[in-house]
């Protein structure tokens, strides 16, 4: 292909973009609109991911700030987690994963904690400092194949 060719080629598509322009213009606001609609896309696949489940029976024992209890899944994998304040002023973080899981961990920032699943996918976190969390869990499924499984930012 020489130059001659290539001039060409952009003469006809500078030609075709002139056509389409006229013929069908986009419309004005599309870039806004798609910006919107890939946000509210995002934030409907986290709210999906994140059901906080709320217990009445805790509510009237302790403050609502006590305790919370969230729930996450992606379909395959469901995590289950339950947040309690310390007297120190610390959090425990107690979960349940439904998976096999060769790896967890609890990030806020660029702190990390690491736990084991114990037997019946049981894992829990001592001493933790209030904050943004997110847990990343790599688990087997039941396919055998391995992945990582990612919860949306929590507070605890």
């Amino acid at each position: 292909m020489d130059a001659e060719d290539t001039a060409a080629d952009a003469a006809l598509f500078a030609r075709l973009r002139s056509v389409w322009r006229e013929v069908d213009p986009m419309p004005a606001d599309l870039v806004d609109r798609m910006v919107a609609a890939v946000a509210v896309e995002d934030l409907s696949r986290e709210y999906a991911l994140l059901t906080l489940v709320e217990s009445a029976d805790l509510a009237a024992v302790r403050g609502e700030a006590d305790t919370a209890t969230l729930q996450f899944s992606d379909g395959e994998t469901s995590v289950l987690v339950h947040v309690t304040a310390t007297e120190s002023g610390r959090r425990r973080i107690d979960g349940w994963v439904d998976a096999s899981a060769l790896a967890i961990r609890l990030a806020q920032g660029e702190r990390e904690w690491s736990a084991d699943a114990g037997e019946h996918g049981r894992f829990a976190f001592d001493a933790v400092e209030p904050g943004v969390s997110r847990l990343r869990l790599v688990v087997r499924g039941a396919d055998g194949t391995i992945h990582e499984f990612q919860t949306p930012q929590f507070e605890v």
